[in-house]
């Protein structure tokens, strides 16, 4: 659904799954230094949101997911992970409980199936699912908000921040976003997800033997490493580029952007073997890397909190 900020003068468009919203206004590091300042939103009103009634709700979605969420409380976010049977990604939501509803939203074009699946996991349970069509997603640097969106022509006056200067400062923060910064091997260690989004502490859901099992006997195959770019090369890597160590190809660029301080940075998922010192090459630029996930994460390693930042 496009949204009606993309009629501000000077807005273009993102692009991909993103392209409903504004990349920016004009003025991409402005944008980002406002944002940092607390002073700005951003349109993030492409974010699909679901919303799960009942009085199981809670319950329901804890045995489901890898989050403990039967003892939320309202006006608490916080995120969970629905993984498959062999532990690997399929659905990050980000939601808050209202006292009548969880309230949870994810990656543009994923609810359908997120839905289709917790309808039919919902047996006897007083749950009901559906998609709130009419909320949307602002953010700030450090948090969401949900509001109507039909109000969203209300924000034409306050400053604003594209996507752009957003997914310039998650990069910085370290900030995995799924379907970017993952694939359809992505287990939870290799992008720093436990603990902000798995509880290693709670009882079965599907892929939890996974979970556990890297946790205490092995390790993740990749690891999530944040890149400093070479800022004397014009273009960034595009999602999806190789990353070269030595000749070879050791992984792939996810998410990248240009800082306002710190030049261009990106995100990538890299073998567990690579070198923490190596320089390597991203799409043909030459990075160096900065660990987010220590090559020994699992075997009861727990990640640095520092480098497990608030996700939302």
């Amino acid at each position: 659904m496009r949204s009606p900020l993309l009629d501000l003068p000077g807005a273009v468009a993102a692009d991909g799954p993103d392209a409903d919203v504004a990349a920016h206004y004009g003025d991409l590091f402005a944008e980002q230094r406002v944002l940092v300042k607390g002073e700005a939103v951003v349109d993030r009103s492409n974010r699909e949101v679901i919303r799960v009634a009942g009085a199981d709700r809670l319950k329901w979605l804890n045995d489901l997911t890898s989050q403990k969420l039967d003892t939320l409380a309202p006006g608490e976010w916080t995120q969970t992970l629905l993984l498959d049977a062999q532990g690997r990604l399929e659905h990050h939501l980000t939601m808050v409980d209202d006292g009548t509803a969880v309230l949870a939203h994810v990656e543009p074009g994923t609810s359908a199936t997120l839905i289709d699946y917790l309808d039919r996991m919902r047996f006897m349970l007083r749950v009901e699912v559906s998609l709130a069509e009419d909320l949307a997603v602002l953010s700030s640097a450090t948090e969401d908000f949900l509001v109507p969106r039909a109000e969203l022509p209300d924000h034409l006056g306050r400053p604003l921040a594209g996507l752009w200067a957003y997914e310039a400062l998650r990069i910085e923060e370290h900030r995995p976003r799924a379907g970017f910064d993952t694939d359809h091997k992505t287990i939870p260690h290799e992008v720093g997800w436990i603990g902000s989004a798995v509880h290693l502490n709670k009882g079965c859901y599907r892929g939890q033997e996974t979970v556990a099992r890297v946790h205490n006997v092995g390790h993740p195959p990749r690891r999530l490493v944040f890149l400093h770019l070479d800022g004397s090369v014009d273009t960034l890597p595009p999602h999806g580029a190789p990353v070269i160590f030595e000749s070879q190809e050791v992984g792939t660029v996810g998410s990248a952007a240009r800082h306002y301080e710190l030049g261009p940075i990106a995100l990538a998922l890299v073998k567990r073997t690579v070198p923490v010192d190596a320089t390597l090459l991203a799409g043909g630029v030459a990075a160096a890397q900065e660990v987010i996930v220590p090559p020994d994460a699992g075997r009861n390693v727990t990640i640095d909190p520092a480098l497990r930042r608030r996700i939302r």
